[in-house]
């Protein structure tokens, strides 16, 4: 069996990384250039890189929502 501890700790792993792939997946989004405080991001470099990852990015973001979940439901049981 897995310390509580342990579990405790890919919790929040998983949620640190939860949020950072939702952003990168949200800034990286299509319809994310339409809007005007996000269009400027077009002419850097650093955002064409992200922006022709994003469908790769579902791969890690996904999974680790998964564990993340069960992980938490295993520690800390269902709330109701």
């Amino acid at each position: 069996m897995i310390p509580t501890i342990v579990m405790l700790r890919i919790v929040f792993i998983t949620a640190m990384i939860n949020i950072v792939f939702l952003l990168m997946i949200l800034f990286s989004c299509r319809c994310m250039n339409m809007w005007k405080l996000t269009s400027g991001l077009n002419k850097h470099t650093w955002f064409k890189r992200i922006f022709k990852w994003h469908c790769y990015l579902w791969y890690i973001f996904l999974p680790s929502v998964l564990v993340h979940a069960v992980f938490a439901i295993w520690v800390l049981g269902v709330p109701w």
